[in-house]
């Protein structure tokens, strides 16, 4: 499992460069992120270097702030790569809740966090697939 640190940011001009400079102003390095918005709020999603320093110090600086276990997985970087992975998910009845995806500096595939009720379900299919579960520790210091 991964750690994910989830923020709630009011859709205002300078919110998400506040966020980011209170990270790299306690030393956390930010190595992925998403972000959604409607047009009050916005859900900022990271993978950091140090997830639960992260959470404190945002925590402190009175952001609403939430730690959420994902999953970060390996997918081939090449056409149809993510489609396979999908496709054995939906046959498996596994729903994708969420996902966003980097390409790590040394590597051929293609990182992906995924969200997903059933995580168990998720590393039975994959793993069959032959595609690579990331620990944390692993992805927080790519």
């Amino acid at each position: 499992m991964v750690k994910q640190i989830s923020l709630f940011l009011e859709n205002k001009k300078g919110r998400l460069a506040h966020a980011c400079r209170v990270l790299g102003d306690a030393g956390i390095n930010i190595r992925a992120l998403s972000i959604a918005d409607t047009s009050d709020f916005g859900v900022l999603r990271l993978i950091v270097n140090d997830p639960d320093k992260a959470f404190a110090v945002l925590t402190e600086k009175g952001f609403i702030t939430n730690i959420t276990s994902v999953l970060a997985i390996k997918v081939p970087d090449r056409p149809s790569g993510l489609a396979g992975v999908l496709e054995s998910l939906d046959t498996a009845g596994i729903n994708v809740e969420y996902m966003y995806a980097f390409i790590g500096s040394d590597s051929k595939d293609a990182l992906v966090i995924i969200r997903v009720e059933n995580h168990a379900g998720l590393i039975e299919v994959i793993e069959k697939m032959g595609i690579q579960v990331l620990h944390g520790e692993e992805v927080y210091t790519l």
